[in-house]
């Protein structure tokens, strides 16, 4: 029986081993999609304890409390004592066999505090005392957290009307961590259907100081927070859109859509996907000028617990995987961008693993000069972040693709302790690519290897996006 956790965790053949101990174990970090709170980097946060660094904000573990009968009091209420919930996530933690939430927990509390036995029940009070006798340090704070990861770029989720001030103060900061980027993440502006739109328009025609009409205007005045973006180092787009889509739509129609959602009148569905595909299609436009990668996340059911939605609000744990075709949506989009010269590099993941064919075979009809793997399948997103939904993502991707083009990892987290996903990924991926040479399927040559590991690592991202890090 192998020991639980140790420096072998997850590798299963020799050359698996030396593959990670020798070259992915060594390579920085590049976290280029996440939702960090670039304030908490610029002020160097102290956490108060390990659940305000560990549970507050993080849908997964609420979710698992969740399951386990815990009152929400005692996961996300304000009424219940921060020992409280930490003691709860304990108690429901060793119930989550197999589940990434124990691999990514017990990693965190090896890599960062030096704590190697299980978190339960038993251990709760004796493992909070040790972890915030560490958070006390100020070693611990955010920023000496970032530099004991390695971490060498990281990319935030940032509204078109964001100032960006935190970024602005942590480009100033001579002793920052590492390179801090804000993403262009323009859900607001598309969400045409969705109450406070209108008002989301006069903010961006304020902050632009234009005066926005038409859809033409509020175009126009995204373009100008564009280029204020592109000028802090913005290099990547996020767009998360509820499933794929392609309806294209004239001037005139898009238009009429446009003043149908500023004078609160009810839209259909095509008119919905029309003016969000023509945004879209704009937007791109715009990302090929600037050199940026456009990331697109679809395939979230969101929000169906309407009764929790009211209480907690979005992104609280309550979504859950949808099941829409996307193969003809995803190539008409891309055919589009193609035929007007608008076509940027490109990530596509989706939430539901039953895809991951269709966007691996879909990618390479698209493929340019501009990039090795111009048009990228994205690592295994949210609920396919698990150790068998990594293996079924690289082993299509592989399959179907060309896999030392791959991006490799982001942690998608809001915790500044999740660093460590990047090593259970590389774990996995260097224990997939050991297999195949272990079985004769690939040359036992570990100089060519060893580089297609850390480009999957670390080196890919870093030239794909551009960040000279």
């Amino acid at each position: 029986m192998k020991a639980f956790m140790d420096k072998d965790f997850l590798l299963e053949s020799p050359t698996a081993q030396k593959l990670f101990h020798e070259h992915a174990e060594k390579m920085p970090v590049i976290d280029y999609h996440c939702h960090i709170n670039p304030q908490q980097i610029a002020e160097n946060y102290k956490f108060r304890n390990i659940t305000d660094a560990w549970l507050s904000g993080d849908h997964y573990k609420w979710r698992m409390i969740r399951s386990n009968g815990v009152p929400e009091s005692l996961i996300t209420g304000n009424e219940s004592t921060d020992y409280q919930k930490f003691e709860q996530f304990a108690k429901s933690l060793p119930r989550a066999i197999g589940n990434p939430l124990y691999h990514w927990t017990h990693l965190e509390l090896q890599r960062y505090f030096g704590i190697t036995k299980p978190l339960n029940e038993d251990t709760c009070k004796e493992i909070w005392e040790q972890c915030n006798e560490c958070l006390a340090q100020d070693d611990f704070r955010v920023q000496s957290i970032i530099k004991k990861s390695n971490v060498k770029c990281v990319c935030t989720t940032d509204d078109p009307a964001d100032d960006l001030r935190w970024h602005k103060k942590i480009q100033e900061d001579q002793n920052a961590p590492c390179k801090v980027l804000p993403a262009w993440r323009p859900d607001k502006a598309m969400k045409i259907e969705k109450p406070g739109f209108a008002e989301y328009v006069q903010q961006i025609a304020t902050l632009t100081n234009k005066e926005i009409k038409t859809c033409r205007d509020f175009f126009e005045a995204l373009d100008v927070r564009m280029a204020f973006f592109n000028e802090m180092g913005c290099r990547a787009s996020d767009h998360g859109i509820d499933y794929a889509y392609c309806t294209l739509a004239s001037d005139s129609e898009l238009e009429a859509i446009f003043q149908k959602s500023l004078k609160g009148e009810p839209l259909t569905s095509q008119e919905c996907e029309a003016y969000k595909t023509m945004i879209l299609i704009h937007l791109a436009h715009g990302y090929v000028k600037y050199g940026w990668v456009m990331q697109v996340h679809f395939g979230a059911v969101r929000d169906p617990n309407r009764r929790m939605f009211k209480i907690l609000g979005a992104d609280t744990g309550f979504d859950y995987m949808g099941d829409r075709s996307c193969a003809e949506a995803i190539g008409s989009l891309m055919n589009t961008l193609d035929e007007e010269n608008a076509l940027p590099k490109m990530i596509w993941y989706s939430l539901n693993a039953a895809d991951n064919a269709v966007i691996a075979t879909a990618i390479g009809a698209f493929q340019g000069p501009e990039a090795q793997g111009k048009i990228q399948q994205g690592s295994a997103w949210w609920f396919n972040d698990t150790y068998n939904g990594m293996i079924n993502q690289m082993t299509t991707f592989s399959e179907l693709s060309v896999f030392g083009n791959f991006l490799g990892m982001l942690t998608d987290s809001r915790s500044f302790l999740s660093y460590t996903r990047h090593e259970y990924f590389r774990r996995i991926m260097c224990n997939l690519i050991g297999s195949l040479v272990e079985r004769g399927m690939y040359p036992d040559d570990m100089e060519f290897l060893g580089k297609i590991v850390e480009d999957i690592s670390f080196n890919n991202t870093n030239k794909y996006f551009g960040f000279n890090v």
